[in-house]
């Protein structure tokens, strides 16, 4: 375990060294560093949930990225309705209105799943994957339907929304610290979860030995629903809280859930702290990739979006099962 960390250290280590020197200037600096702490959060909030649900239940959801598209539309459509403003005149409380109307759905749309369509095939691993990827597009068709395929952005401000601070020089919205706090707060929040109450210690019985926990009177089956309902719920807050920077739009499934995915196996299948750590990692990387090749000396903006692959593979040349999988 030590060495893992040590790894993590080397590789967090040689990002910010080499950010440093290839920054132009200090603020560069700063806006490298705040950027990728910022993707890191927003890839937590999607791969935490997939990890969750593949830890606990060896189910691999290709939805899951959809789920943060949703909750990012729910989020835009109930902040910027007409009827809402009414009612919630107030943005900041109609935008937390629209947070939790957003993650309402995205766990209705994910207890539907697993109760509905995922629950008989536990036991065919090919199916699952195959079904998951068709509730993907289910969804992003159901999206288009309802939202059209335009792009919506953010234009009803809040206070966090509005605010900026400075850092290195550099002028940042206060949103970027927003999501970053949420982020972190989500990583402690799930592992005391985990870790510290009656239901985590229920669900890591089950995922051991879910009969005898089932002959002690658990139903292991409902516990298990709740956690995969609590994954997609995760998934559909960290699009509605990316809404308000991002916008809403049809592409936001396929671009966070490959990176999510990469995140999950580049700190092990199953581990939660691996996820957790991978993602801040994977944000730095891609961040600082970023800005090295936008340089006019460079200028090939292709190896940002290959930074994630990229980066996996590196790893699991040194631990095939990830940074914190088992066997690592």
């Amino acid at each position: 375990m030590q060495r893992n960390y040590l790894i993590v250290a080397v590789i967090a280590a040689g990002l910010l060294v080499f950010a440093f020197v290839t920054a132009s200037s200090v603020g560069n600096f700063g806006i490298t560093l705040m950027s990728g702490l910022f993707q890191g959060m927003l890839l937590f909030l999607v791969a935490s949930g997939l990890s969750i649900i593949f830890g606990l239940m060896d189910v691999l959801n290709l939805a899951q990225g959809s789920y943060f598209m949703v909750g990012a539309y729910v989020s835009y459509s109930f902040h910027h309705s007409p009827e809402m403003m009414t009612v919630i005149p107030n943005p900041d409380l109609r935008f937390l209105m629209a947070v939790l109307v957003a993650v309402g759905i995205g766990a209705l749309l994910g207890g539907i799943l697993e109760r509905g369509l995922l629950r008989p095939l536990y036991a065919r691993p090919i199916f699952q994957i195959v079904l998951t990827f068709g509730v993907s597009l289910v969804l992003l068709e159901a999206v288009k339907f309802i939202w059209s395929t335009t792009p919506y952005s953010w234009t009803e401000l809040f206070a966090f929304r509005e605010g900026f601070f400075e850092l290195f020089g550099q002028r940042f919205s206060t949103y970027r610290l927003f999501v970053i706090a949420m982020g972190f707060a989500l990583i402690i929040a799930i592992a005391l979860l985990l870790q510290r109450t009656r239901i985590g210690i229920i669900i890591r019985a089950g995922v051991e030995d879910s009969e005898m926990v089932e002959a002690l009177g658990v139903n292991v089956r409902a516990v298990f629903t709740l956690m995969f309902t609590l994954g997609c719920a995760v998934a559909a807050f960290g699009g509605a809280i990316a809404a308000p920077f991002l916008g809403a739009s049809t592409s936001m499934a396929n671009t966070f859930l490959l990176p999510a995915v990469a995140v999950v196996v580049l700190g092990g299948l199953g581990s939660y702290i691996g996820t957790a750590i991978s993602s801040v990692l994977l944000g730095l990387a891609v961040a600082v990739v970023a800005n090295f090749v936008s340089s006019p000396a460079i200028n090939q903006p292709v190896w940002q979006s290959l930074t994630p692959m990229i980066l996996l593979i590196l790893v699991l040349l040194v631990r095939p099962s990830g940074l914190f999988g088992k066997g690592s």
